[in-house]
């Protein structure tokens, strides 16, 4: 049974880290570039984020679980991946509860006075919260580099 787990421990762990960096640093590059309006692209990679950032808060909450009963039965290898769980998550309900849904708020502040959010008094504030976005963004997807890492030691 314990082998099984670790298994699907490494399946699950293995496929949310690869839809991280496939999200993050393939996918919405490639939509900025091919899509020739900027505000549409942004749109998208917006949705394409906050459906990440609420699987990732499932995923890693599921995953603390699943390595907390891998440690119960004398898997030491798991207590760094709850640590490591534990930063990933506090990455995911940052930018699921309230970075994500903070500029959702200034973008649809900006559509209300009938301007782009990067074209309105609100830009500033837009590109801050962008900026700790792709910060948090990148330390959970770091976090889940070494997660994986950690995974394929014997």
């Amino acid at each position: 049974m314990q082998f099984n787990l670790q298994r699907l421990f490494s399946l699950v762990t293995g496929l949310w880290v690869g839809g991280l960096i496939t999200v993050g640093f393939l996918v919405t590059p490639i939509l900025f570039s091919a899509l020739g309006d900027r505000q549409v692209a942004g749109m998208v990679a917006g949705h394409l984020f906050r459906v990440e950032a609420n699987l990732s808060v499932f995923l890693s909450v599921v995953l603390m679980i699943l390595a907390n009963v891998l440690v119960r039965q004398g898997n030491d290898q798991f207590r760094i991946a709850r640590w490591t769980l534990l930063g990933m998550l506090a990455c995911a309900i940052s930018a699921a509860f309230i970075l994500i849904p903070w500029m959702e708020s200034v973008k649809d502040q900006a559509l209300y006075v009938g301007m782009s959010v990067m074209e309105s008094s609100f830009a500033e504030l837009f590109t801050r919260l962008h900026n700790i976005s792709s910060i948090v963004f990148s330390i959970q997807s770091l976090l889940g580099l070494f997660l994986a890492w950690n995974l394929t030691k014997k």
